[in-house]
């Protein structure tokens, strides 16, 4: 019999090559809401995952928790179940003003600002996202935010503003924990991976887009964590990736 994966509790029972990852537990029950024939999987540690099918497609949700470690281990134990495309759906902060509330923000790469990355490969290697998956993306988010982003370890350094300001000023379009670790370590076992981010922080400073993303900000989140879902399930479910 087969063993579990040790952190997901994840076998190759769950016969699918593709999943979305998240990092709140809580995510992975928002995305029922797009999903039929829903199967609970599991529930370990941060990880919770669950089963169903979009457009025929059967699709794994499973939550990674904070932080590049534990998105590291849950990349490593989908591909020892065999998992072959797996996109990242969490929130960002942006690092460009002029990027509202709500608004999907996509990378293209990701600086590697994270400590575990390192133990994998040398500081100079790329972190990119699959050139199928990106191209998918095209397809469905053509209007989304496209271009590099940062993955970084912490929220509450001291030099958190000047970081910010200098990656700003090097063109990064936003900032999460997790999408370098995916890129990294995805690559490195030959899967395809994207990384899909909800922008739910104002750029310091930008209050250009005026006081209505301010007053309405909670809606707008919501409505761009649950289109970021859906992009997700739309690029795993298209047909071009189960004709290769």
């Amino acid at each position: 019999m087969e063993e579990q994966q040790p952190h997901t509790q994840l076998t190759t029972e769950i016969n699918t090559n593709s999943a979305v990852i998240v990092g709140d537990p809580a995510r992975v029950d928002k995305a029922t809401e797009f999903l039929e024939n829903v199967q609970g999987w599991a529930f370990n540690r941060e990880y919770k995952s669950i089963i169903g099918t979009y457009r025929n497609k059967r699709i794994l949700v499973m939550s990674t928790g904070i932080g590049a470690p534990s998105a590291g281990i849950g990349v490593e134990e989908l591909h020892n179940v065999n998992v072959k495309n797996v996109i990242r759906v969490g929130s960002a902060g942006a690092m460009q003003k002029g990027i509202g509330l709500g608004k999907l923000i996509i990378g293209e790469g990701a600086v590697r600002d994270d400590g575990l990355t390192k133990k994998y490969v040398p500081e100079i290697y790329p972190a990119v996202p699959s050139f199928k998956l990106m191209a998918l993306a095209h397809k469905y988010a053509p209007k989304a935010v496209y271009g590099i982003i940062r993955s970084h370890d912490g929220f509450y350094m001291d030099d958190n503003a000047e970081q910010e300001a200098f990656w700003s000023g090097k063109g990064i379009v936003g900032a999460d924990m997790e999408s370098s670790a995916l890129l990294t370590i995805g690559r490195q076992r030959g899967m395809e991976t994207l990384s899909i981010l909800n922008n739910v922080v104002l750029y310091e400073g930008d209050l250009a887009n005026g006081v209505n993303d301010l007053v309405n900000g909670d809606d707008l989140m919501t409505r761009g964590e649950m289109a970021s879902l859906k992009l997700a399930f739309d690029i795993l479910s298209d047909q071009s990736l189960e004709e290769n």
